[in-house]
């Protein structure tokens, strides 16, 4: 499995044959969008009601429900604290090659009860890292505690060009007492994650 990250909440993970590509934006936000063709996008936040307005061939993930597609299993959970009459907020849990990814997406308060207990024990959680107007590093620090995960994949951090606000990941990394490790991408197998003593905080570079 290989996971390449364009910036916010956007990572393209690549199992088998398959690309999954999770939130794209627009060029507004002062970052490049991704390219290429991808066969599923998965939103995290999506308008309400739900429009597809991908390209036909490849296929959109929004909401709650289970979804397959090509023998990546992925479940959605439903914030609906967090949501509105205008938008739509989910977290997913998705497995491939028997690795469990938990996408936590938007996120900005603490996971329903059934999101949490799904989550847990993931073997990669990918979270917001930058806090406001996600959820703050304090409150992403105890959530990931309670998670366990192997790996801690950051989302949604400051970076050179982003127009918004926005923090820096290492608040984050100082609030869990971790080192990150700083790749171009994320290379991983259940094997080595299995094999991992301890747990490894990782951002990666656009």
């Amino acid at each position: 499995m290989v996971i390449n990250w364009y910036g916010e909440g956007c990572f393209k993970i690549q199992t088998g044959g398959l690309s999954l590509l999770t939130d794209p934006f627009e060029s507004g936000t002062g970052l490049t969008p991704p390219r290429g063709k991808v066969e599923v996008t998965v939103k995290t936040l999506t308008p309400w009601p739900i429009k597809n307005d991908a390209e036909p061939e490849s296929r959109v993930i929004s909401g709650a429900g289970e979804y397959e597609a090509q023998g990546v299993i992925i479940e959605g959970f439903g914030l609906p604290k967090e949501s509105s009459e205008k938008f739509l907020k989910t977290v997913y849990k998705a497995v491939a090659e028997e690795i469990t990814i938990g996408l936590l997406g938007h996120i900005s308060e603490e996971l329903t009860p059934e999101a949490l207990d799904a989550l847990r024990d993931s073997h990669i959680i990918v979270l917001p890292a930058g806090g406001r107007p996600f959820i703050n590093q304090e409150a992403a620090a105890k959530l990931i505690k309670q998670l366990n995960p192997k790996i801690i994949l950051a989302s949604f951090f400051k970076v050179p060009g982003l127009k918004r606000g926005g923090s820096d990941w290492k608040l984050l990394a100082e609030e869990l007492g971790q080192k990150a490790e700083v790749l171009e991408k994320l290379t991983i197998r259940r094997k080595e994650i299995t094999e991992q003593k301890g747990v490894r905080f990782v951002t990666l570079s656009i």
